[in-house]
């Protein structure tokens, strides 16, 4: 936070195409920081979407949502774990919230956090001073607007990261160089008030982006750059995280203050993106991983991916490890560091589609072949490398940087997040039912927009509603570095922890696990003693699906059988490995260190505080 005048600042100039119209690889080259004036960098439009690319690379990268903002900082939660292993100061204690203000994983991505704000910050301060603002052509104006927009929408989404992962913060909305001159050492504001911020700029910005079908007549390419409905979708965002629960600098955990006027804020946020028509579900939830996210298409034709944050270059510093640090191995490369716990896996319905997507329970071996892994080594799937066709990487490649895009906003948040903001204002009106069985049904392989008995939700009340909406995220969002802070917001975090590590228990034992409280329940048959204790894969079978008749010959859900089948390989499934002492096993390792009014934030890292004596730690470190 430290800062000194300059009367000149420096600007990383980023030129290049940032996206190609046609095609699915990107390429972002770089100049090296350069120190230059405001008046080269902000000329015309062209000189300006680069000071706007150079905001936007700040979200990817080892320190952003390339690896640790995105696979570190959301664990642990009652979905996703953290890595094996003893304490490290480093990414195993973030997971079990034994995180300290040394940890070496701190620092970095915070410091990178409001580098894109001062980034962004800078291109706010500039763009409407330019001449071509407010006298270019309409095509200029409009693109200069957007531009700006995109600031506005980029520092709302940093500033989003840092509040929920630190609460209160020092206010910096303008550039160092004007912020220097006024205070050099900021104390934190309410996170209430920065929130207030950046939904004021939000709505600014909503005024000023495109809807995605207005992209090309502004003379702009059709490609992965913030539009209207990634700013309202982050604006409902927002309003959820104002609207909802904290730990508070006084150690308290509440709620902000009139939260059903942010509720209805979110609502009406996501019922414009709904009326709009400009943003629709994929018919097929693992074709949107596999084919969209994974495929490295550029142009989503359904409009599901609605934020995205872009991977290139194959380095640290602006690619991503996601399908590397994550998700199943192939040829034993990769780390396979985000481990669904094994009550998650049980939390879907047996027929649920997405249940295969989200948990991979395989790695792929040299020859293509899938083996299967044993219920305490699956992983996350919905980034994985066997999916990566475009390039296709070669099996003994050891490369890390697979250029797959973090999924910041997709359209079924924005019909989940409507249906519950509609349900806290009103109950469970027709409105929230329609928006959240579109979900279930796609995620169970039906017609989005066919009534259908079999999945549809009906006849709850307001509060069971909640409870299944509170599920419907899990099973929807699971792995997108969601799940956390929801249940931050909602005040459950602390409930889920304690609910998984009782039924991680009961699984160990083979004893039948029971239905959370803050959620609705498991299906039945998976509450059972009957579920197997082996499992048996087709060995040689090169089919990712998980699904009786794909990798596995035997059900997940009823007794194994007690010889091995032909043509198949067993592997131990309900155990005692679960429960295992020590940091290997799911139970063992699984928020060990999460404490109630401490463990909701961060400790904000012992440098920051160094550099601004007016900052005050966190309650708790």
């Amino acid at each position: 936070m430290n800062t000194k005048i300059l009367n000149r600042f420096t600007l990383l100039i980023v030129t290049g195409l940032l996206f190609l119209s046609s095609g699915c690889k990107k390429y972002l080259d770089q100049k090296p920081i350069t120190e230059v004036g405001a008046e080269l960098v902000f000329k015309d439009v062209a000189t300006t979407r680069q000071a706007v690319v150079a905001a936007y690379s700040r979200l990817v990268g080892d320190q952003g949502y390339g690896i640790r903002l995105s696979l570190y900082y959301p664990l642990d939660n009652d979905e996703m774990q953290g890595p094996t292993g003893g304490a490290d100061n480093d990414r195993r204690d973030i997971a079990r919230y034994q995180a300290t203000s040394s940890n070496a994983q701190l620092e970095r991505p915070f410091n990178q956090i409001f580098q894109g704000i001062e980034y962004a910050n800078i291109c706010i301060d500039n763009i409407p001073k330019m001449d071509l603002y407010t006298n270019g052509t309409d095509q200029e104006k409009k693109q200069l607007q957007r531009l700006y927009g995109e600031a506005l929408t980029l520092r709302a989404q940093f500033y989003l990261e840092a509040i929920r992962n630190w609460g209160d913060l020092p206010k910096h909305f303008v550039p160092a160089y004007a912020q220097a001159g006024v205070n050099q050492f900021p104390e934190k504001v309410d996170r209430d008030t920065l929130y207030g911020q950046l939904l004021a700029d939000l709505k600014i910005a909503s005024d000023l982006v495109p809807w995605r079908n207005e992209v090309a007549a502004i003379g702009d390419n059709v490609d992965e750059r913030i539009t209207k409905g990634a700013v309202k979708g982050l604006r409902a965002r927002i309003a959820l995280f104002r609207g909802g629960y904290s730990l508070r600098q006084d150690g308290t955990i509440k709620r902000g203050s009139n939260h059903l006027f942010y509720y209805q804020m979110a609502k009406d946020e996501c019922d414009a993106i709904i009326s709009s028509g400009q943003h629709n579900l994929n018919p097929s939830f693992k074709s949107l991983w596999k084919d969209q996210v994974c495929g490295h298409v550029v142009s989503d034709p359904h409009g599901e991916l609605m934020f995205q944050a872009s991977a290139f270059g194959l380095t640290g510093a602006e690619d991503t490890k996601l399908g590397y640090y994550n998700g199943p191995r192939v040829n034993n490369k990769g780390n396979s560091s985000v481990n669904p716990l094994p009550t998650y896996l049980y939390l879907f319905d047996s027929t649920d589609q997405r249940r295969d997507v989200t948990c991979a329970l395989y790695f792929t071996l040299l020859t293509g072949a899938r083996q299967g892994q044993v219920i305490t080594n699956m992983t996350d799937g919905k980034y994985r490398r066997d999916w990566v066709t475009n390039p296709t990487i070669d099996p003994n490649s050891s490369v890390q940087y697979l250029g797959l895009k973090w999924q910041f906003l997709r359209y079924s948040d924005v019909l989940l997040m409507y249906a519950e903001a509609e349900n806290e204002i009103n109950g469970p009106t027709a409105a929230a039912y329609t928006a959240i069985n579109m979900v279930r049904r796609r995620g169970f392989g039906k017609p989005i927009t066919t009534p259908n008995a079999t999945v549809d939700l009906a006849g709850l009340s307001k509060g069971t509603f909640f409870e299944a909406l509170v599920r419907e995220r899990a099973l929807e969002l699971g792995g997108e570095g969601i799940r956390k802070y929801d249940l931050l917001r909602w005040n459950l975090l602390a409930a889920a922890i304690a609910h998984s590590k009782a039924n991680l228990a009961k699984m160990g034992v083979l004893a039948a696990m029971t239905d959370p409280t803050y959620m609705a329940g498991l299906p039945s048959y998976c509450k059972t003693t009957t579920l197997p204790i082996a499992m048996y894969y087709n060995t040689g079978t090169t089919s990712d699906d998980n699904n009786i008749g794909g990798l596995w010959r035997n059900s997940l859900y009823k007794t194994a059988p007690t010889t091995t089948p032909s043509g198949t390989t067993k592997v131990t499934w309900l155990s005692t490995a679960i429960t295992a002492s020590g940091t290997t096993s799911p139970l063992g390792r699984f928020a060990t260190g999460f404490t109630t009014g401490k463990s909701e934030l961060l400790p904000l890292p012992q440098p920051a505080l160094d550099a601004n004596f007016k900052l005050v730690q966190n309650p708790g470190y």
